[in-house]
Formats: C-alpha cells, sequence, structure tokens
C-alpha cells in the first residue's frame, strides 16, 4: 500500500455527527497495536437475520494467506494475533485461495484459539457430491466441526450448491448461508429478494458503488448480511488520494489514515455488515481495524466523503 496509509491527522476538528457503535466498540484492550496505540475492539453490527452481534471488520485471506502452512509465517501471525486482539472474528476464506484455508486453520492452531468466524465458499460446478467433499475438506483445513458461514462462490454451481447449503443449515451443519459475486447483480438482487440467503459478498467501495443503487436497498430491505470484498479496490484507493491530506472534519470521525477512512465510509452504510480486508502486514492490520473504532459518518459526512475522491 501506498505511504498514505501511514499519514496521520493533525490539527482541530469541526463538527458532524456520526452514528453510534455498539457498546463493544468504546472497550479497551491492554497493550498497544501494531501503530503504537492502545488495542480498542472494534465495533459490532447486527446480523439482520438473528440480530446476533459481529464485529465491523473481518480478515479476507486472498492472496495474502496462500502460503505453505507448515512455515515460519511470523508475520502472518501477527496478523492473525493482531486482528483477534482487536475483537475481530470472522475470517473469510475459499477453495480457490490456494492454501489459505489450511494456513487459517494451521495459525490459529499455533495461536490456540478457535473462537472466530469461520467462513468460507463452495466453488465448483461439478455436481452435489463434489460440493460436498470440498466442503468437508474445507472442515479439515481450517479445522472447524460446523462453519459459521458458507457461501457459493462466484455462483459457480448456484441452484445444485444453494440446495446442500440449506440442507446443511437445517441440520446445523452451516449457521449462516450466502453467496459472492463480483458481476451478476441482478442475479444477486433476485436471490436476496426471494429470501434465500442470509449473507451476501459483493465488492463495493468509495470509488466502486454500482451496488449502492439496488443491491445494497434490497439487502437492507430482506434483512440481509453484506460482506465487502475489495474495499480498497485492490490499493487504486490509495494511489488516488496519494500526497492528499486527510480532511480535518475526518477526525470527528477518529479517522486517522486512508484506509480507516475508506472502511469507514462502508461501514457507516446502513446496509453494510462487514469489510473484509486482506493484508499480510500487521501495521496494515492494526490501521484496518481502527476502521471499525469510533463513531461512523452518516448520510452528510459520507456524501463528503465522495465529494472528496471524485474532487
Amino acid at each position: 500500500m501506498s505511504t498514505s496509509r501511514r499519514s496521520f491527522l493533525g490539527g482541530a476538528a469541526v463538527g458532524a455527527l456520526g452514528l453510534p457503535l455498539a457498546p463493544l466498540g468504546a472497550r479497551t484492550f491492554g497493550g498497544q497495536d501494531g501503530a503504537g496505540l492502545a488495542i480498542e475492539a472494534v465495533g459490532r453490527k447486527r446480523i439482520p437475520k438473528t440480530g446476533e452481534l459481529l464485529p465491523m471488520i473481518g480478515l479476507g485471506t486472498s492472496r495474502t494467506l496462500d502460503v505453505d502452512p507448515t512455515g515460519e509465517n511470523a508475520e502472518l501471525l501477527q496478523v492473525l494475533s493482531g486482528f483477534l486482539a482487536h475483537g475481530g472474528t470472522l475470517i473469510d476464506s475459499s477453495p480457490m485461495y490456494g492454501k489459505a484455508e489450511a494456513a487459517v486453520g494451521e495459525l490459529l492452531g499455533r495461536l490456540g484459539r478457535s473462537d472466530v468466524f469461520y467462513a468460507t465458499k463452495v466453488w465448483t460446478d461439478q455436481g452435489k457430491e463434489a460440493g460436498i467433499r470440498q466442503m468437508e475438506e474445507s472442515q479439515q483445513l481450517m479445522g472447524t466441526p460446523r462453519f459459521d458461514l458458507m457461501q457459493v462462490h462466484n455462483l459457480v454451481g448456484l441452484e445444485v450448491q444453494l440446495a446442500t447449503l440449506r440442507s446443511w443449515k437445517e441440520e446445523g451443519r452451516i449457521r449462516y448461508l450466502g453467496v459472492t459475486e463480483m458481476r451478476d447483480y441482478p442475479k444477486v438482487e433476485e436471490l436476496i429478494r426471494d429470501d434465500l440467503l442470509d449473507f451476501i459478498q459483493i465488492p463495493y467501495s468509495l470509488g466502486e458503488r454500482t451496488v449502492e443503487q439496488r443491491v445494497l436497498p434490497a439487502a437492507l430491505d430482506h434483512g440481509v448480511a453484506v460482506l465487502v470484498m475489495r474495499p480498497f479496490e485492490r490499493g487504486r484507493l490509495f494511489t488516488a488520494m496519494k500526497g492528499e491530506e486527510l480532511p480535518g472534519w475526518a477526525a470527528d470521525f477518529g479517522i486517522a489514515s486512508w484506509a480507516q477512512f475508506f472502511l469507514k465510509f462502508l461501514v457507516g452504510h446502513p446496509a453494510v455488515t462487514c469489510p473484509i480486508p486482506a493484508t499480510s502486514k500487521p501495521h496494515h492490520l492494526a490501521d484496518n481495524m481502527r476502521g471499525g473504532v469510533g463513531p461512523l459518518p452518516g448520510e452528510a459526512a459520507r456524501k463528503k466523503m465522495i465529494a472528496l475522491l471524485e474532487g
């Protein structure tokens, strides 16, 4: 990421009202994070279908955790440890991500932790039994007897795999079901409106807001939780704002870096449950997690954020 991730605010803030976080957002843990700041737990949002509280910043594993699980992986251990120290729980993976599922299971095992919200995906168009075999292998790799969330990856084999997920949910083998998709938003909206889903996972960012038109309103109307992939557009947003200073009013929302600015824009949307930025750097992890601490921007502030990027 660009050095703008580490540009911190100075000067006085001007008044603007934000949305309150759940009580956990104000809880301070012992120790300091990778930025040398006191560790605070991220705030939480409710999963609409159940009311369960979920920490609003998760951890993606695409590319960053596609590593040899048996390697030393010291930095990745710090990333996982820091994520848990900030109160993070949702870790999202996929068979598509190479060795990432195995790396998650191995690293959590080394940390002696299993108190996470396990999320992964089924990714096959080879039929029901192939999907079942893949999900059972994912259980073994990630080290969990039951997934909190299982998603049909990019709608591959949708009808077959979604039917299995419904059966697994009824049997208690998964807690929530969903889909991920990067392009076919009309299909995602259709599934939402047919009340077939607990979660969706979609790309959304300050610079790519297509899903605001129909998908996010549908999710809000039908009580579907929203996970956000690619919240930084794979670094493009940092490049766009390189050399720019954060506006003084960002301090009203506890924003001290561009990463926090981009993440607060997302979690300020009432439909968004949890962005899942991926990183292999402990200091980036600490920066990301602070994007879920403190007040959230409301509609007026989010419009100012859009104007700042577009300007």
